[in-house]
């Protein structure tokens, strides 16, 4: 195997043996195999679109598809065999249309032709297909970072989808920049453009989530959470899918079982809509690496909504459910009927089963200054600039992980100075979002906006901002990107900013190894990308 898709990937140069997040070679072979197969499937589905074939399955299935190859998504091979098998039926009855209607497949490549009758064959053919079966190294980083990026627009996609939210032109620009990472004849330039472009759709897709989950949901306010437990048993819903939450507290509704929070999902407790459950706790615990122990200690049921997941110990794997894009071998995974329902009821019966949670923390946090909240805070926050109690702004939104090295950015954020609000989404804000940093004039000094999709906010905000205060561009702005990463939600978030224009974002802990020396040679000089060093070097680099 060869993977270096994420953040903590070996040596930060590629897991060979077994991927850090616990995947076997045999799973990253399948998982690559069915990327190829999306390529192959997005090249025939490219010519659809050309003679007026547009095919929703085949969208809603690339998308579901590149989602559960996500890091920590889905660990379960059978998943993967049956996904290949499907992306070729798809593929098939796709080109008989096509050419039905006068398409022209006649220079098709190997990707879009190739067939299988076996696992044997699937597993003699994914070396051929993986990472390295591109040899240039810069075209090689190049493919990744775009197909990476439309990784994590996948999983922005897949959540809009769950709420009946689509968009065409983002579905069809998905298959055309799959299909271009099978052409060699695209230059270096071209494909640094593609990467930009799937920036661009990149903050499309997030704006669609944002409208999809605010006119479901309600817009975000800012909201004090309960890190506490009560007495009743409980259910665990870690993940990102607001779908997912809602029917569990639906479902939940006067059976005795509470309903906590858990990592990125978080942000379910700052929307209006969930707040009428008198039976929704909190939240549970921290970001995703620390779940071996904090399922552990939450003693009832555990519903992943999405990635994230650590491959769970036996001591308490029979508590884990799946649903989704997310899976492992040996869990129970509740899919949703033809209708969108899924049926919670085996969960719920067996918290009732279940002592209630062990308390490992109490007290409150603060959160949900996504833009609606900040924008109706604009004025607070203008006079605060103004008369100089703000006088920096630091987005430190991303990601959390496991290394030592990330302790960095509580560090950082304990040692800005006290005129300094820090922006954040994602799982990163689990490194100081319980420092008690304080406020400036009644605003707090973490303004946490949500998930990793909800960056979208702090985009909007810092356009705002820049509006405000008659500013060219946000560069302009005493704003600084201290950005943490991990996987490849964080690496559509990037090309965003990027296709925004947005420069001179620090990235860590580590720069991401799939950038080649020239492709990230490209980087640093047209967009300012640095590394990080440590604390006293960078906020010098950050406040001079």
């Amino acid at each position: 195997m060869f993977c270096f898709q994420c953040q903590e990937t070996a040596g930060n140069k590629g897991c060979t043996i077994k991927g850090v997040c616990g995947k076997t070679s045999d799973l990253a072979g399948l998982q690559d195999l069915l990327i190829y197969a999306c390529k192959g499937l997005s090249v025939v589905s490219t010519e659809a679109r050309k003679v007026g074939i547009v095919d929703a399955k085949v969208d809603k299935f690339i998308i579901e598809s590149l989602f559960a190859t996500i890091t920590n998504a889905n660990f379960d091979n059978e998943v993967f065999v049956a996904r290949v098998n499907e992306a070729l039926e798809l593929r098939e009855a796709l080109k008989k249309e096509v050419l039905a209607k006068g398409g022209d497949l006649s220079k098709l490549p190997e990707a879009a032709t190739w067939t299988c009758s076996s696992r044997e064959e699937m597993e003699e053919k994914a070396p051929k297909v993986g990472v390295l079966s591109t040899e240039n190294e810069d075209v090689r980083s190049l493919r990744e970072l775009i197909i990476y990026g439309l990784k994590g627009l996948s999983a922005y996609l897949k959540h809009a989808l769950q709420l009946g939210y689509i968009s065409e032109e983002i579905n069809g620009f998905m298959q055309v920049a799959l299909a271009k990472t099978l052409d060699d004849s695209l230059s270096a330039d071209e494909l640094v453009a593609l990467a930009l472009e799937t920036g661009k759709f990149g903050v499309d897709g997030m704006a669609l989530l944002d409208k999809a989950n605010t006119e479901s949901y309600g817009h975000p306010e800012m909201t004090k959470v309960n890190i506490g437990v009560r007495n009743n048993p409980g259910i665990l819903i870690s993940g990102h899918d607001l779908k997912d939450m809602e029917q569990l507290l639906e479902q939940t509704k006067g059976t005795g079982v509470d309903v906590y929070t858990h990592s990125e999902m978080l942000p379910a407790n700052y929307y209006p809509a969930f707040k009428k459950y008198d039976h929704f706790v909190g939240n549970y615990g921290n970001a995703w690496w620390k779940q071996t122990t904090e399922f552990e200690s939450f003693n009832g049921p555990i519903l992943m909504t999405t990635n994230c997941l650590v491959p769970p110990k036996d001591s308490y794997k029979d508590r884990v459910y799946t649903t989704g894009a997310v899976g492992f071998t040996g869990l129970t995974h509740i899919e949703q009927d033809e209708n969108g329902h899924k049926d919670f009821s085996a969960i719920i019966e067996h918290a009732k089963k279940c002592a209630a949670p062990t308390e490992i923390e109490k007290g409150e946090i603060i959160g949900g200054f996504a833009h609606n909240q900040v924008l109706a805070l604009a004025d607070q926050v203008v006079d605060a600039v103004k008369s100089g109690a703000i006088k920096n702004f630091f987005v430190m939104a991303g990601c959390d992980g496991r290394a030592k090295s990330r302790n960095y950015y509580t560090e950082f954020a304990e040692r800005l100075p006290k005129d300094a609000v820090i922006l954040t989404a994602g799982c990163a804000k689990y490194k100081y979002n319980k420092l008690n940093l304080g406020d400036i004039n009644g605003i707090p000094r973490v303004l946490d906006a949500g998930q990793c999709n909800d960056s979208y906010s702090l985009v909007v905000i810092a356009l705002k901002l820049a509006e405000v205060f008659g500013c060219e561009t946000v560069n302009d702005l005493p704003l600084h990107y201290n950005i943490a990463w991990y996987e490849q939600k964080a690496v559509i978030v990037l090309l965003s900013l990027l296709h925004l224009g947005v420069k001179n974002i620090h990235l860590g802990p580590t720069l991401p190894a799939f950038l080649s020396p020239n492709v990230a040679k490209v980087l640093v000089e047209n967009f300012g990308i640095a590394g990080i060093t440590d604390v006293d070097s960078d906020m010098k680099i950050f406040l001079d």
